[in-house]
């Protein structure tokens, strides 16, 4: 209660967090709001019959949105496509190199060609669910659509590509106003919230005997060595020491000093599975509306239970980890930095050296971090297939809900901590994570 009553007397804190709960809020009401021409009871029941395939996994990220056929039911996933693909098109367009390197007004550019990029794939996403959406029907034989035709497709690609563009500005006004990353909390929202429903279904079938008092109680300890074993890597690094030569300024001597160079386990945060899984569902939803032979086999090789999903999920995760690691840290210029202010590592020549030194030990400790991220997010899989676990336990959504949560309280922590107030955690301070 002290933490929350030191909250309360920083009004810019106070007034960020109550900016963030509210935009979160419209978010979660925005996931009720209808798409026009559905059938509801239908599109339910269709949902049911799908809930453990990729539908059921998109739906997870989506908040629910999807499976009522909401305004919001593209989620932010257009968005992470076209973030995705803009940073890949910068290692091969050197314009784009170019715009990334010009500071602010660069990272404008950028973000404003994302925006073009997500209202692109927003179209494209929601044309190719309002087709296949035209072909499905619910458990009794219902059509999911009342009308189809081309006036549900551009009423429908009209109102997705709307609201996954308002989820975009709903989502930057969060990051700029608010606290913590929009983009990631929207996604946190939606998955937390699926939480009771998934609870709920557990204790149904744990009544009717499907499943076993034991599968329930190793599922609940297995969840909480989970989350212990995330926050503990999230918040592990490598340490590298660096000495600080002595320098005689005027008639003062500066420098001398020991500190080191912390380096993330994890430097990429939740972008690699968020990344991978955007990727791996972009084709296989719209495989999965597509009512042909080999576009359905596509879907069904792509249902997260599959292991050529499996495979390509590991694949991904692992590249975006090397790959977003090496956007976000750049060795040639720490060690350049460090040669500027008289710092070096003991043993280790300054300059290019240093800057390979330090490449290497980032190269083998990432590929600790993607194993250990890979191994989290394959785990649904596993309770699925094995145990048949009702809902997607771990994974992705576990990955994303403890590390945005430790990235949101770090945040907070930093505001109390500038106002010299004690942080969230008595008698400490979450380590390791950086904004």
């Amino acid at each position: 209660m002290g933490a929350i009553s030191n909250i309360l007397k920083i009004p810019e804190l106070k007034r960020r967090i109550t900016i963030t709960l509210l935009l979160l809020a419209v978010y979660r009401v925005g996931c009720y709001i209808p798409t026009p021409g559905i059938d509801r009871e239908a599109l339910a029941s269709f949902f049911l019959q799908t809930g453990g395939t990729l539908l059921g996994f998109f739906d997870m990220f989506a908040g629910g949105a999807l499976s009522r056929f909401s305004v919001f039911a593209l989620g932010i996933m257009p968005y992470i496509s076209a973030s995705i693909i803009l940073q890949l098109l910068t290692v091969v367009i050197p314009y784009l190199d170019r715009l990334q390197k010009e500071g602010e007004i660069g990272r404008r550019k950028i973000v404003q060609y994302t925006r073009y990029g997500t209202v692109i794939l927003s179209i494209i996403q929601g044309f190719g669910i309002a087709v296949g959406l035209e072909g499905m029907k619910g458990a009794g034989g219902e059509l999911v659509v009342l009308n189809p035709g081309w006036s549900f497709r551009l009423m429908t690609v009209i109102t997705l590509a709307a609201g996954t563009s308002f989820l975009m500005w709903l989502g930057e006004q969060i990051t700029e106003r608010g606290i913590g990353n929009g983009i990631s909390l929207i996604i946190f929202a939606g998955i937390v919230a699926r939480l009771p429903s998934a609870v709920g279904n557990t204790a149904r079938l744990m009544r009717t005997g499907e499943l076993g008092a034991i599968i329930i109680l190793g599922v609940i300890v297995l969840m909480v060595a989970v989350v212990a074993f995330i926050v503990y890597m999230e918040t592990s690094h490598r340490r590298i020491p660096i000495q600080y030569a002595k320098r005689i300024i005027g008639r003062r001597m500066y420098g001398g000093q020991s500190t080191h160079l912390p380096l993330k386990i994890n430097t990429s945060g939740v972008i690699p599975p968020i990344f991978a899984s955007s990727i791996i569902m972009f084709p296989a939803t719209i495989a999965n509306f597509v009512n042909h032979p080999w576009m359905q086999a596509i879907a069904q090789s792509l249902t997260p239970t599959k292991l050529i999903y499996n495979l390509l999920y590991v694949g991904f995760i692992i590249f975006f980890c090397y790959f977003y690691t090496a956007v976000v840290f750049n060795p040639v210029d720490v060690a350049d930095n460090m040669k500027k202010y008289g710092g070096y590592i003991p043993g280790i020549r300054p300059g290019r050296t240093t800057a390979d030194y330090i490449d290497r030990v980032l190269t083998r400790i990432t590929l600790g971090g993607a194993i250990y991220i890979s191994g989290v997010c394959v785990l649904p899989s596993i309770l699925i297939a094995k145990f048949n676990v009702p809902f997607y336990f771990g994974g992705t959504a576990l990955l994303i809900v403890v590390g945005v949560a430790l990235d949101t309280v770090q945040q907070i922590e930093s505001h109390m901590l500038t106002r010299h107030y004690e942080g969230l955690i008595k008698g400490g301070r979450i380590k390791g994570r950086r904004r």
